[in-house]
């Protein structure tokens, strides 16, 4: 038996949902005739109380779609600097829109609004205009941390204020929102652009929603197809989509519990320094500088478990849907088989 905990990218559809794609009705998604597509369109941005949606290939192309709709280059985005969006996008933000980052330190990937105000920009030639604002929830470099409502508030806040467009990168949006107290149109009505990944814990194999405005939306197809993101008839993998976004939202509880409890394994073991907060699906450890971290994930590998380097010393494991109970108390005896 394999245990892949290396992300949640990996899951393979149920037979469920590939029963949903294997019946989809289809079209041509670029003339805007896929009856499945615009379905997926409609639920996501209905969900959100959003006007309007557009189905991506991924959520690195609807990341970079809404920083280009948002922006007009010369300018600046500010982001944490563990955000997705700078981190591990290629440098799109620079060659896609033209933009300089001003990267922040959070707080394990979450800013504040203080922290935001101060880096803003003075109307001064010399420095390039702020422009755009980008938040990551949950942030995965930071380890599934969440935002709290109120702060993402003062943010939206401070950013009508200082005329700002703000971004969420919510590849994992929907683990904040049922960990969280709020809802998804409460996050709607906050943010102008809103990315939200399928293929993660919702368990599609492909594909991401990019919501904001009709005209928005309207600028984003034009974008998506210069980025050549145009696609004929998807209606076959966005009934995955549907299918996750119709069943496989609650769900998401057992894997923030299953993360919890491999946390909560991880503490007591020797060869483990320090467990970061479990916040959401995402664990990461610190292996003791007695032993390279390399060792414990080739270990791990022989053993069947699959994880991730996630920086010095560092490791990684994603719970998800294809996670079964058994797996997961194989999962806990090979961690510690090796203490």
């Amino acid at each position: 038996m394999i245990i892949d905990l290396r992300s949640d990218t990996v899951t393979i559809p149920t037979t469920e949902m590939k029963e949903a794609m294997f019946n989809a009705k289809v079209g041509d998604d670029v003339f805007e005739d896929d009856e499945t597509v615009n379905n997926l369109e409609a639920l996501g941005a209905t969900l959100f109380g959003k006007e309007a949606a557009i189905y991506c290939p991924s959520g690195t192309m609807t990341n970079q779609i809404a920083i280009k709709l948002n922006t007009n280059s010369p300018g600046e985005i500010i982001c944490d600097e563990l955000s997705h969006v700078y981190k591990y996008e290629g440098g799109g933000i620079g060659f896609n829109s033209g933009l300089a980052s001003k990267l922040l330190k959070g707080n394990n990937g979450r800013l504040t609004a203080a922290q935001i105000e101060a880096a803003i920009n003075p109307d001064d030639v010399h420095f390039p205009e702020t422009q755009l604002v980008s938040l990551e929830n949950t942030c995965n470099k930071g380890g599934g941390t969440i935002y709290e409502l109120e702060e993402i508030k003062k943010i939206k806040r401070l950013c009508a204020d200082k005329n700002l467009k703000l971004h969420l990168d919510g590849a994992r949006v929907f683990n904040a929102i049922v960990e969280a107290d709020y809802s998804a149109k409460d996050i709607g009505a906050v943010f102008d652009t809103i990315s939200v990944c399928l293929s993660k814990g919702l368990g599609a194999p492909v594909g991401s929603l990019l919501l904001g405005t009709t005209t928005d939306i309207k600028k984003a197809r034009r974008i998506r197809k210069l980025f050549g993101g145009g696609m004929r008839q998807a209606g076959y993998i966005a009934a995955a989509g549907i299918y996750g976004l119709e069943n496989n939202i609650e769900r998401l509880k057992e894997d923030h519990h299953k993360a919890k409890e491999l946390g909560s394994t991880l503490e007591g073991l020797s060869y483990v320094k320090k467990v970061l907060p479990v916040f959401t699906n995402i664990v990461v450890f610190e292996v003791v500088d007695a032993i390279d971290y390399t060792t414990i994930i080739t270990k791990l590998e022989k053993k069947n478990l699959r994880c991730v380097a996630f920086g010095p010393q560092q490791i990684r494991l994603v719970t998800h849907l294809n996670y079964t109970d058994d797996m997961h108390v194989e999962a806990i005896n090979i961690l510690n088989s090796l203490s």
